[in-house]
């Protein structure tokens, strides 16, 4: 099958699916679709009986007590998006808008939430034709799921509010004319089942883990580099040290920087360590924590990645709406499924990680331009020694403050939740809020990795390049084919710039 095709039925969907499909598709198969109509016509059977069915006979949250006719559940689905339609903030990406519809659909086909075929076919439309709904980032406190972010989907369903197309933000009643897409109308539930999840949370969620592991992958790079041009000693990264301590991140990220370091002349082992010791009064028989611990560290922090992984991607194939239609055993669930508590800790438990992985690049770049610790690099990376000159110093400020405005955001999320709705919504998730607090540590990151790695290519320059192993030498390549030594003060700001795509490509991981 071709796996840039990704078919979307009532079967499980990895992340990887997701991020990779290049067109979605709903499931035609026979027997998708009879489960599909048959909760469907289940609750529209019920409601035709007059039993009164939260958020489709009656009103929503605490207006849940409010009793509506069946000729008015229609116009209660419309009204449901529309006056939803207050959220504020930055709109989220096109990337996110595109996996937050994909992850709807992946929920809404489950069978468990009432909507016809037709609702899930018009999903594939706007995926199909890259109809992208524009939604603000601030609204929701992640239960009742992401109602207010969500509404701007259910709003592009009906043809209406805005969306980006074509790399464009535009009306989508002008996008819908120019296609010649009707406007779809809500039956009963339907509009309430697009926007009663955690859709949003997941998919921002989902944006920036992808990003982050790049970074990950990028940071153990650099880790690598600093190795060599700090003449380290590896004793730290071989495998029994860590088979004795048999944790997998830590495992896998030790195994990734000293395969990093393979062929270089510059570090050196245990053995070669203990004849230095006594060749050199000033020789420490340890590297520092930044270093040696480097393992460690980063290993808690894929670890934590991997569990954050699995949570997002079960969330995503959950059913998180209410209520829940069981048509086969004739039951509706009224629940709380849209409670947002999974994705909310795996955010926040990644805000640490990364509060972690900014701290510790801050603590190996302060080794690497300090003449103090940079054995022999001399003060701040200078190529030229007079006294005008800077190097790198403005450099390290400005990844020091980046450092601090990352770990400054590391409050959980999960733990503000606001009572509000009449206080029916009185405890909530807040999964939205640590789910965008993440996504804005990535770029802080990106920049701080940047300046770490143009200042790693100073170091290597010094070094000598005939003496660094093939992988630092290749990244230098890299690195250079964009930004040229730093010789004499320059600004430095387009240079970060240049370097943050090279990052964004994955091509220094």
């Amino acid at each position: 099958m071709d796996n840039l095709q990704l078919f979307v039925d009532n079967s499980f969907v990895t992340l990887e699916s997701i991020i990779n499909a290049k067109r979605v598709s709903v499931g035609k198969d026979e027997s998708f679709i009879k489960e599909i109509d048959a909760s469907h016509k289940f609750l529209a059977d019920t409601i035709k009986d007059g039993k009164p069915i939260y958020g489709v006979t009656t009103g929503y949250g605490d207006s849940g007590k409010n009793y509506l006719e069946v000729n008015e559940a229609d116009l209660l689905q419309q009204n449901l998006y529309r006056y939803h339609g207050c959220g504020v903030g930055t709109l989220l990406s096109p990337k996110v808008s595109r996996y937050a519809l994909i992850a709807r659909l992946i929920s809404l086909s489950k069978g468990y939430s009432a909507v016809s075929y037709e609702l899930l076919k018009r999903f594939e439309l706007l995926l199909k034709h890259e109809i992208y709904p524009a939604i603000p980032s601030q609204g929701s406190v992640g239960a009742s799921g992401d109602l207010t972010p969500l509404s701007y989907i259910a709003a592009v369903i009906a043809g209406e509010r805005e969306a980006y197309h074509e790399g464009k933000l535009q009306k989508t009643a002008d996008i819908y004319k120019k296609l010649d897409i009707k406007p779809y109308l809500f039956k009963p539930k339907e509009a309430l089942a697009v926007m009663n999840g955690t859709t949003i949370m997941s998919a921002v969620a989902l944006a920036s883990m992808q990003e982050f592991k790049i970074l990950l992958d990028t940071m153990e790079s650099f880790t690598a580099g600093m190795y060599e041009v700090l003449l380290c000693d590896t004793t730290p990264l071989e495998e029994f040290v860590h088979k004795v301590k048999p944790f997998e991140g830590q495992i896998r990220s030790a195994k990734a920087i000293l395969n990093k370091t393979d062929g270089s002349n510059l570090t050196h082992g245990r053995d070669e360590r203990y004849t230095k010791f006594f060749e050199d009064n000033n020789l420490n028989i340890q590297d520092t924590y930044s270093m040696r611990c480097a393992p460690q560290v980063l290993g808690v922090i894929r670890d934590n990645l991997k569990i954050s992984e699995k949570w997002v991607e079960q969330e995503i194939n959950s059913v998180n709406d209410n209520p829940l239609i069981d048509a086969k055993n004739k039951t509706i669930y009224t629940s709380g499924n849209f409670y947002g508590g999974y994705v909310a800790h795996a955010m926040d438990t990644l805000k640490i990680c990364a509060a972690n992985l900014a701290d510790l690049l801050d603590k190996e770049f302060a080794l690497l331009v300090d003449h103090k610790f940079n054995r022999g690099l001399g003060e701040n990376l200078k190529l030229k020694k007079e006294n005008f000159f800077h190097g790198f110093k403005a450099m390290q400020i400005t990844l020091s403050s980046l450092s601090a405005d990352v770990i400054k955001n590391t409050a959980a999320a999960s733990i503000h939740s606001r009572p509000t709705e009449s206080l029916n919504q009185d405890k909530v998730s807040m999964g939205t809020t640590a789910a965008i607090d993440f996504s804005k540590m990535i770029p802080d990151l990106k920049n701080m990795l940047s300046i770490a790695f143009i200042g790693l290519a100073q170091a290597a320059d010094i070094r000598g390049l005939d003496k660094v192993s093939p992988f630092l030498r290749s990244n230098h390549n890299k690195i250079r084919t964009n930004v040229l030594p730093l010789e004499e003060d320059r600004r430095m700001d387009t240079d970060i710039a240049k370097i943050v795509k090279l990052l964004e490509s994955g091509a220094l991981a």
